[in-house]
């Protein structure tokens, strides 16, 4: 199932997005959702990061037994 809904952009963006539909024969709403997926999947993964940053039971591992560990 989807769900229509409205976006404003600035016109540098939206002449932006029409140049790529038209260049790729697909539609504007394909390109929408496509860039809204990456920022969301990066967003999750920035978030794991800061909460294992966050986290003081993660262990920290200097490079030097990162590359011991993986023999290097």
């Amino acid at each position: 199932m989807s769900k229509a809904i409205s976006v404003r952009l600035p016109d540098h963006l939206a002449s932006k997005l029409s140049e790529i539909a038209k260049e790729t024969e697909r539609s504007k709403s394909f390109h929408v959702q496509k860039a809204l997926e990456a920022y969301l999947a990066d967003l999750a993964d920035l978030q794991v990061a800061i909460d294992r940053l966050h986290d003081t039971s993660d262990p920290v591992v200097s490079i030097d037994e990162m590359r011991k560990e993986l023999e290097l």
